[in-house]
């Protein structure tokens, strides 16, 4: 009667909670790195469903996608009704299935952004209509006044986004 159970504490409860939240925290951040450089798909993760990526946000994980954003994501998903803060451990197999699906049919490399493809058909759009100005001191640009300065006026190169 006299030999007891009792199991000696790890530390405080605060503090095992910490070094959880700081595992889980580097793990995720692990996760969205290669998804991030394309070793994962996104895909992959919503099926397999990891440990890191139980509670974690649906929009979360999407917006760790190269050229995924806020608004990306929120288009994306308002063509499901799903919530952008649904984790992706409470998701229905079926929902899984879903997105899944959704993701490889228009995937990153399929699905170019909408700003991309209006930027595309504008600069295309306008490369056949230039016209060659003048470089003579006084003459009026296309708008109507311009100085010299303002027809010979250089850009600077555009750097990669």
């Amino acid at each position: 009667m006299n030999a007891t159970a009792t199991m000696a504490p790890a530390g405080p409860q605060y503090m095992r909670a910490l070094e959880r939240a700081n595992q889980v925290r580097l793990a995720r951040a692990e996760l969205k790195r290669r998804v991030a450089m394309g070793d994962m798909s996104v895909a992959e993760v919503i099926l397999e469903c990891p440990w890191e990526a139980q509670s974690m946000a649906v929009a979360d994980l999407l917006m760790s996608q190269r050229r995924w954003g806020q608004t990306r994501c929120r288009k994306f998903l308002s063509q499901i009704p799903m919530s952008e803060k649904k984790t992706i451990g409470s998701m229905t197999e079926r929902q899984r299935r879903t997105l899944a699906a959704m993701l490889t049919s228009t995937g990153p490399a399929t699905m170019p952004s909408p700003w991309v493809t209006a930027r595309r058909l504008q600069s295309g759009a306008t490369a056949g209509s230039r016209s060659t100005r003048s470089s003579t001191p006084g003459s009026s640009t296309a708008a109507g006044t311009g100085t010299s300065s303002s027809s010979t006026r250089r850009r600077r190169p555009r750097t990669s986004w």
